[in-house]
């Protein structure tokens, strides 16, 4: 059973940091593109980062210079590290997987085929 589970959200201060996990099993990330999405409440789901096969990465204007994503192949794993984090980052944020061979990420959350449920970051004073 393909499957990915996020875990990592909690609350945290602005200006603080969190990093969050995408576990993947079922399957290799090796020919897998690795997305973060979140969504906050009353808004539609938005994209955060996407780290593929090809070595690209993503990142959504909003988040450039405070998040890095990264992925440890060997423990099936992809890490979004989040920095600086601001009260309009509060949301729950998901990972998703899309096979895609040797290639880039695709675009839109349409795109992907495995959610995960999903961990929540807020962010608050």
């Amino acid at each position: 059973q393909l499957q990915v589970v996020e875990s990592g959200g909690g609350l945290v201060q602005p200006g603080g940091s969190l990093r969050l996990s995408c576990a993947a099993s079922g399957f290799t990330l090796d020919y897998y593109a690795i997305g973060w999405f979140r969504q906050a409440p009353g808004k539609e789901r938005e994209g955060v980062s996407c780290s593929s096969t090809d070595r690209t990465i993503y990142y959504s204007d909003f988040v450039k210079g405070r998040f890095t994503i990264s992925r440890d192949n060997a423990k099936n794993t992809v890490y979004l590290e989040m920095n600086s984090l601001k009260p309009e980052d509060t949301g729950v944020y998901y990972c998703a997987a899309v096979e895609t061979g040797w290639g880039t990420c695709p675009p839109g959350p349409q795109s992907y085929d495995y959610w995960g449920r999903g961990t929540q970051v807020t962010v608050s004073s």
